[in-house]
This record gives structure tokens, sequence and C-alpha cells, in this order.
């Protein structure tokens, strides 16, 4: 189906599909906006503009003939105790592409309108029932990419992130306040200088700015998947190593070498994180020229990956490959369930021992992984991360200009010379939650979600 190319307005009654497009049991068309309880009048067979808000109705689901689609419910929710603040009535039908469709080409025949990506959140946001952080936070909630993203994602649902800055934005006023009474009554300023004076109260604030602004890194590692390499010569167990992480036979293992030449890529979860990890060409000198290719290829994503396994098997001499960044490599010595001497030392200050194929060390080996990735402990649960590029440059925008009115305490300028550096701090954080905030940066943040909610 088409979408209309169409701006967001408030009011606009729109319908979608707000389950998974597929076979299912059920499927839930959601319509929201003015004339929501008339659209739905239309195509369901009780009087929906009678019910209450929050009941609901069995029925019969009609076509603009009146025919009969489905037998099904309707769920009333009017505004503005709903989730876009508006009048919404969601139609429960079976699940199917076919059954699905209909209903929902018989609620645009009704008046409706094809929602666009996000729009029953973005009325939620225009409405006043979320700020702009707990709406971006809705579209993190449905991506998240592991355990510890979600659990990050529904701290910001629940208002953690604008508590935080509207904390923020509270000390910033009342230091305002404090030079504003300087000005006004420059006679009377020992009494107007709190115990704590506004320099000080700057100074903590900033360094409290600072903390969440750098917990970014830690925030994009929780929401992005990340490349974990598996490298080496030929026969080490690589294959075998990359089979007993995810738990399947997906690469070929045989005793013959060379018999990976491509990058094989599995998605796999560790400790709450999402790792793309991929299986290489063993490394080694070579005149066959597919698996030159290979092997340059496996160079390639060496480089390129977040963290690196080198594979080495524990009963043969170790060749390295050259150049691995030592504090992204972790040295994971093979093959411990064969008789072997003692592993040489290596410069890398990760290391562990496995056997891939008895299962032994794979505990020791993702604990590994998640230090390395955390560079020590991880982050606690109850910390509040800025996981959204957007709230990254918004908050260290409004960080720059409280740093120049640190500097004007230090040169002793008069109070009017530092509010406005203050305001426009003020202005940034109101970005955030969405104040302040234009047409355009709104369609940009609410284009990326999907269809339906």
């Amino acid at each position: 189906m088409e979408i209309t190319h169409r701006s967001y307005e408030k009011g606009q009654t729109v319908a979608a599909v707000a389950t998974p497009h597929g076979v299912g049991g059920i499927a839930v068309i959601r319509i929201s906006g003015e004339h929501a309880l008339s659209v739905a009048d239309r195509i369901f067979s009780g009087p929906i503009h009678t019910y209450k808000t929050h009941t609901v109705h069995f029925g019969k689901i009609l076509d603009a003939r009146g025919d009969m689609i489905d037998a099904g419910m309707a769920l009333v929710m009017r505004a503005p105790k709903s989730y876009t603040g508006e009048d919404t009535v969601e139609i429960h039908c079976h699940g199917g592409v076919v059954i699905t469709r209909k209903v929902l080409h018989s609620a645009f025949a009704a008046g409706a309108l094809p929602a666009l990506p996000g729009e029953f959140t973005l009325k939620a946001f225009q409405n006043g029932k979320i700020d702009l952080t707990r709406a971006e936070a809705v579209q993190e909630v449905i991506s998240s990419k592991g355990e510890l993203a979600c659990q990050a994602a529904k701290k910001h649902l629940e208002g953690a992130l604008h508590k935080k800055i509207r904390s923020f934005q509270q000390q910033l006023v009342d230091i305002v306040s404090t030079l504003e009474a300087w000005i006004d009554f420059p006679e009377e300023e020992g009494e107007c200088v709190p115990q704590n004076s506004p320099f000080s109260s700057l100074e903590t604030l900033i360094a409290e700015m600072s903390a969440l602004h750098q917990s970014f890194h830690d925030g994009k590692t929780l929401q992005t998947a990340l490349s974990l390499c598996l490298i080496g010569a030929p026969n080490v167990g690589k294959s075998s190593l990359m089979n007993a992480l995810i738990g399947k036979e997906s690469s070929i293992v045989t005793h013959i070498p060379g018999t990976t030449r491509d990058i094989l890529k599995e998605e796999i979860q560790l400790a709450g994180l999402t790792f793309h990890l991929l299986d290489t060409a063993g490394i080694r000198e070579t005149r066959e020229l597919i698996e030159q290719e290979g092997v340059a290829r496996s160079y390639k994503a060496a480089r390129e990956a977040d963290l690196i396994l080198l594979v080495l098997d524990v009963t043969k001499p170790t060749q390295l490959p050259p150049c691995l960044p030592e504090k992204q490599t972790i040295v994971v010595w093979n093959k411990i369930d064969i008789p072997h001497a003692p592993v040489p030392k290596l410069p890398f200050p990760h290391q562990v021992h496995i056997s891939a194929k008895e299962g032994a060390g794979l505990d020791i080996l993702k604990r590994e992984i998640h230090h390395t990735i955390w560079q020590g402990e991880p982050p606690s649960k109850e910390e509040l991360f800025l996981t959204n590029e957007r709230h990254y440059h918004a908050l260290g925008a409004a960080i720059a200009p409280l740093s120049r009115v640190v500097e004007g305490f230090r040169k002793e300028l008069s109070p009017e010379f530092l509010i406005p550096d203050i305001q426009r701090s003020l202005r940034e954080l109101g970005t955030i939650i969405g104040i302040n905030i234009t047409e355009e940066i709104l369609n940009a943040i609410f284009s990326k979600f999907c269809i339906g909610k």
C-alpha cells in the first residue's frame, strides 16, 4: 500500500495496522483523530459513538458496501484518556494479510487517512501525553537489540531523562534569578548571595551535565549491534568456536585447511548486548586466488571490528597476524582438551583458554568479552544513559555556553553579560524534551518510526 505524501497535521483522523504484518492470531487496526468514532461507526456493526470510553464490544467488521469482512472486537478510548490524547478506536480482527488489508482499506473508505510513520506517537506528544524524550523512547524500546538496551530505553520511557533535563533547567533558572536580583538590587547584593554562590552552583551543574553527556559512549554501545570478528590461521577452530557460541552448526567444520573462504555472519546475544559474530577465512600464505581474496577480507573485517577474537591452537607453534590492536583483541587459546606444551606469553592483556569442541571455558570467554567491551565493570542497571544522538548534540550545545559563563565569573563580568549564555543553554535543553522544537526536527524524528506506532 502506498502512503500518500502529506505532512503531519494535528487532529487529522488516521488509521494503520498496529501489529506486525503477516499471519497471526490477532491483528489490530488503530484509528485516531477528531473523527475516529464516526469512521469506526461506518465499519463496525455496533453504534461506536454511544459506547463509553475504555469498553470493548463484539460485532461485525464491514466493508464500504456493508458486507461483513470479519467478526471482531472494537476497543473504544475517548479523548483525552487514550495513548494519543484523541478519540481512538482499535479494531481487533483475525490476523492475516488479506483480512487485515480489507479492514484497513475499509477505514480509509470511511474517511481515515493512512497514518504516517510514528504519527500516533507524534499525536501523543502534540497533545501533551508525553514529552519528546518519552516519544523517542517508544521507538528505542521497539528497536532495542538487547536486554541492556531495552532497560535503558524503558528508563527514558518512564521519564528518567525528562526529569534529569528538567532538573538542569530548574538549576539554571535559579542561577539566572540570583543574577537578575544582583542587577535589580545591587545595593543588596550581599543579601541575595546564597550560601552556595552561583559560580560554585554552576560548576557543580556543568559537572553533572558533562557526566550525562559522556554516558553517550556506553549508551551507544547498548543500542548498537557490535561486530565480533574471529581471526586466525586455518584449522585453529574458528568455525567450531562460532558454532559453539551461537549454539548451532552454521560454519562448516572439516580437517581440510581453508574451508572457510568468505565472511560468515551470525547475530548473537552475549550478556545483554547484541553482536554480529564474523567467522573469517584462515590467514596463511597461499597462491590460490580465491583463498587470497578470503584472507584479504579477513584482515579487513578485523580492522573494522569492535572486538577481535584471535583464535590460536595450543598444540601448534604460534603465528600471529600483524598489527592487531591489543586492547580490542582477546587471545583465545583453543583445543585445551588435547595434551600440549605450555603456551608462550603474548603481548595481549586479554587471554583465555577454551575447548570449542568440548565447550570448556566458553563462559569465561563470554565474561572476558563483556569485560573488554566495557573496559572494566559494566555500567549499573540503575544508571541513566544518553542513547540518542540528537540528545547528545543538544546537551553538548547546552554545556558550551555555560563554560563561557564560568569564565565570565572568573573575570568578574557584570551579571547582564552572563545571563544571555545561560538562556542559550536553557533553549538547547528545551529542545531535548520538545520545547521550542522546529517542525523540521519533529518530522525527522518521527519519520524514523514504524507505521502504526
